[in-house]
């Protein structure tokens, strides 16, 4: 049985008004490197703890000896077709990257474009209600926002949070023997792909939402311990991109054991079918060149590393002794999938950054 569509039957399905949904649409990393070419010259203020030299979560500024504000944005065309659904997944994935930084949400802006003359009030409607209804989930307030008329719906949120400037939690922090804890399993762009094709079974379409919509609240725990050096969230450079990031940030090579990487149930049988995102193969484009795969890995893990994730769990780079600690944390917010996954290891000569067995 396939996923259900938007209840506006006289209205088309959300997904066929977007070219790409969720995080596959951002602007593959190889663009964006050359977009973003020389802005991290410019002077920035001591003030500003993070910026956008290491393609970090958000961007983070002290305010005083014991608080710094995290501010960040995130939007994008629907990933589903439900008009609650892709607020309430919208939503959660923008509020990701302030616990991705080790803050605590305190509120957010909503950003609305929406092509007025095709869908109604009450479906933009309930886009909103459910961005809002995660905002209250996640104990903030939408305190405004913007809209305007647009060829394609897209909606998403500007989060702001607060964390104690010592415990702001990098991605270009990790530690030479550091292990890599994955907080969520990975496949949602496989899924999502699958649902455009209409080939998603209902159980598949259940756990997409169930994982995109899960918010990623071990966040400022885990910032609490000493033994966490890095965090980030895996969004649309999939899994390999954003340990890419952490590795190069910290100029290491990161190891990872495929077969120790949580996968959404039935997202390897997708894969192998086709169901794979245009956006998959383009971050493999940008960085594929840094990554080593095993003798024994297959095109379908190549598919799975850079696949999409659109609200994707956190990766955590922690010392040996802290893992267990990480894994209770994860444990106690209900994330029963979270796996060690990887190791960070010193630099390699010839360039690889990261190394897949």
């Amino acid at each position: 049985m396939n996923a259900p569509t938007t209840p506006q039957q006289t209205q088309p399905r959300l997904t066929s008004l977007s070219h790409g949904g969720g995080c596959g649409c951002k602007i593959a990393p190889g663009v964006l490197s050359e977009i973003l070419k020389g802005t991290a010259a410019m002077p920035m203020p001591k003030e500003l703890l993070v910026g956008i030299e290491t393609a970090d979560d958000a961007a983070v500024y002290q305010l005083n000896d014991e608080q710094a504000l995290i501010a960040t944005t995130d939007f994008f065309m629907p990933i589903v077709d439900d008009p609650y659904e892709f607020g309430r997944i919208a939503a959660t994935n923008a509020i990701s990257d302030v616990y991705a930084m080790g803050g605590t949400p305190i509120m957010a802006l909503a950003l609305v474009g929406m092509p007025i003359s095709v869908l109604s009030t009450e479906t933009i409607g309930q886009i909103l209600q459910g961005g809002q209804d995660v905002c209250r989930a996640a104990g903030i307030p939408i305190a405004g926002g913007h809209t305007i008329d647009s060829v394609e719906p897209i909606y998403g949120l500007v989060a702001m949070g607060l964390v104690h400037p010592k415990r702001v939690k990098r991605n270009a922090d990790a530690q030479v023997g550091d292990r890599l804890i994955l907080g969520k399993p990975i496949g949602v762009g496989v899924l999502s792909a699958a649902l455009k094709k209409d080939a998603l079974p209902a159980e598949g379409y259940a756990q997409m939402i169930a994982n995109t919509t899960k918010l990623n609240t071990p966040g400022p725990d885990l910032a609490k311990l000493d033994g966490v050096h890095a965090l980030t969230d895996i969004t649309g450079f999939g899994l390999a991109g954003h340990v890419l990031e952490m590795a190069r940030g910290s100029n290491t090579t990161v190891r990872i054991e495929m077969a120790s990487v949580p996968l959404i149930t039935g997202v390897r049988g997708l894969a192998a079918q086709g169901m794979v995102t245009g956006a998959s193969g383009r971050n493999w484009a940008a960085y594929g060149h840094e990554v080593r795969l095993g003798a024994g890995l297959q095109p379908v893990d190549q598919a799975l590393l850079s696949d999409p994730q659109t609200s994707g769990g956190l990766l955590v780079a922690c010392a040996p002794e802290a893992v267990t600690e990480v894994l209770a944390i994860f444990e106690r917010h209900g994330f029963a999938a979270a796996a060690e996954v990887g190791e960070i290891v010193a630099a390699e000569a010839d360039g690889v950054r990261l190394r897949v067995a």
